[in-house]
């Protein structure tokens, strides 16, 4: 089955077009600057050279209607004729606790997503209008939802309840979701696989390192904890994210710098993290050049982030009671060889001990762990978009079998 994947921002679309069969994408891409006479496409075609176009593209039903026509494009193009295009897989952040798994797109399904806009409101807006436009130009090809929190839904109360009036979390749904849960999923499937073991009989962490991070414990394949809650800014400190922090710290700094609830938050998500310690920049890479050159904001901002993931990690693993393997994945987690060694070092008593050499020539998938280590260490590049496609071809199947 050939299947469109896309992930739907504020401002822009990014797609891939892959065969489920061979589990390729035959081409990939992105469209920018939604809303603006300088719009850009770029477009991928596997074993070809990329190409950019730019126009006027003002919404996003004609971003995906650009989409389309760059995949039938004779010069540029992977497909003959519409209909080659089997199935529409959209990534939407946020199912709440109406979505525990991915599903046909329906009115009643959009519906629901509606209904849960104010929990991800910079995020399910724009899902929903890729999903639409999407309806508009392929009306007849079915259409399928994979959630950022589904993954997570199997968390017990004692993990995903906080410690607020019951009340609360009755009437307005606050609970820990977690996000980035198609990642997680993937990669500790695959680290499963290399292990050459049961995933049901496996205790997992998974770190998803980038500017957005996560964590996850997957306790026999469930994840059982996740350090991601009610929004994306609980958990790790991140590009431009706070993270963990005391709550009454935001209240504090509202009432001495007269900020408005827009400004904490904006304060909080954005200028917040890497940027905001090291005082320059949220690229892990650029605070690493830093680090080396002695600059100390740097190297706290730096010593802050690889902690908390270490303090992460003896939590899950005393949660799970025991660790198999620990994965790295996400832009920082696959590249940076820095954060891997300082996230491991001394962590021998959980089983845990890198190969320096390993880890220091580690490229796309590798393990890194050294021969005695009794927990594997792997660096297993992620791959969201594969995820949704298996998952929709899957639903799609099961309809067509049905019917």
């Amino acid at each position: 089955m050939k299947v469109l994947v896309l992930n739907c921002g504020s401002s822009s679309v990014k797609y891939q077009f892959i065969d489920t069969e061979k589990a390729a994408a035959l081409a990939k891409g992105m469209v920018e600057r939604i809303g603006m006479s300088s719009a850009v496409l770029t477009h991928m075609p596997e074993g070809r050279e990329k190409i950019k176009i730019v126009g006027e593209i003002l919404d996003h039903t004609i971003a995906i209607e650009y989409v389309i026509a760059v995949l039938l494009s004779p010069n540029h193009g992977v497909i003959k004729n519409i209909k080659e295009i089997d199935a529409v897989g959209h990534r939407v952040v946020h199912g709440g606790e109406t979505f525990s798994g991915s599903v046909l797109i329906t009115d009643r399904v959009i519906t629901a997503l509606k209904d849960n806009i104010e929990l991800a409101p910079l995020h399910n807006p724009p899902n929903i209008k890729g999903i639409e436009a999407s309806k508009k130009h392929l009306p007849e090809t079915p259409q399928c939802g994979v959630f950022d929190t589904a993954f997570h839904s199997k968390m017990p109360p004692k993990a995903y309840l906080y410690a607020i009036p019951y009340e609360l979390y009755k009437k307005y749904k606050i609970r820990r979701y977690g996000f980035h849960g198609t990642s997680h999923r993937f990669v500790s499937l695959r680290a499963a696989e290399l292990l050459g073991r049961p995933f049901e009989e496996l205790k997992i962490i998974t770190a998803h390192l980038g500017n957005g991070a996560s964590m996850a414990a997957v306790d026999r394949g469930v994840s059982v904890d996740t350090s991601m809650g009610f929004t994306p800014l609980e958990g790790l400190m991140m590009g431009t994210r706070c993270g963990d922090m005391d709550p009454s710290v935001i209240v504090y700094i509202m009432g001495k710098e007269g900020l408005t609830l827009s400004e904490a938050n904006t304060l909080m998500n954005k200028h917040s993290g890497l940027v905001g310690l090291s005082g320059d920049s949220s690229d892990m890479r650029e605070i690493e050049e830093s680090v080396m050159e002695n600059d100390k904001k740097a190297k706290n901002a730096f010593d802050v982030f690889t902690y908390r993931i270490k303090k992460y990690v003896g939590a899950y693993t005393a949660a799970m009671g025991g660790l198999d393997a620990l994965v790295f994945t996400g832009g920082i987690g696959e590249n940076s060889v820095m954060v891997r060694n300082a996230v491991c070092e001394n962590m021998e008593y959980l089983g845990i001990k890198l190969d320096d050499k390993l880890n220091n020539e580690a490229k796309g998938e590798a393990e890194i762990s050294s021969a005695d280590s009794k927990a594997k260490v792997f660096e297993i590049p992620t791959n969201e978009e594969l995820v949704i496609a298996m998952d929709t071809a899957e639903i799609v199947n099961e309809q067509l079998s049905n019917s």
